[in-house]
């Protein structure tokens, strides 16, 4: 499983390392360190954790940790927070900050990706169509 650097989870979840940290240290997402020392964010316990700020928030975010959002380029990097599978079709949920970005595609197309919870990937949208990439 992928693990983030709270850097990392910071600039996914759209606020600042220092949110990510206090967050951290408050328990409110489980971290471990690595052999190094720095402390790491499971993919899968920070696509829940994802979920649960962008809730909390509502869709126009909090407040001093915002960070503005644009579709200039059309790309929305973030956290893969549900893959549902079907026997030709597949759903992918991504959390980008505290928007959630929803894309059908092909079931191939995910397999191909490697798409599951807790990865980075970047919904690239193009009029109704969202694409997915990995990164």
């Amino acid at each position: 499983m992928q693990s983030y650097t709270i850097g990392q989870a910071a600039r996914l979840l759209g606020v600042s390392p220092d949110t990510a940290r206090r967050w951290a240290d408050a328990g409110r997402v489980a971290t471990h360190r690595e052999e190094g020392g720095r402390r790491l964010i499971d993919g899968r316990d920070l696509a829940a954790f994802s979920v649960e700020v962008a809730q909390s928030q509502g869709q126009g975010g909090s407040g001093e940790d915002d960070v503005p959002y644009t579709s200039a380029r059309n790309a929305f990097p973030g956290i893969v927070t549900a893959v549902k599978l079907g026997d030709v079709a597949a759903q992918v949920e991504i959390q980008a900050g505290p928007h959630r970005l929803v894309s059908l595609l092909t079931r191939e197309a995910v397999e191909e990706l490697g798409l599951e919870v807790g990865m980075q990937a970047t919904a690239r949208v193009k009029s109704t169509s969202v694409h997915i990439d990995r990164t």
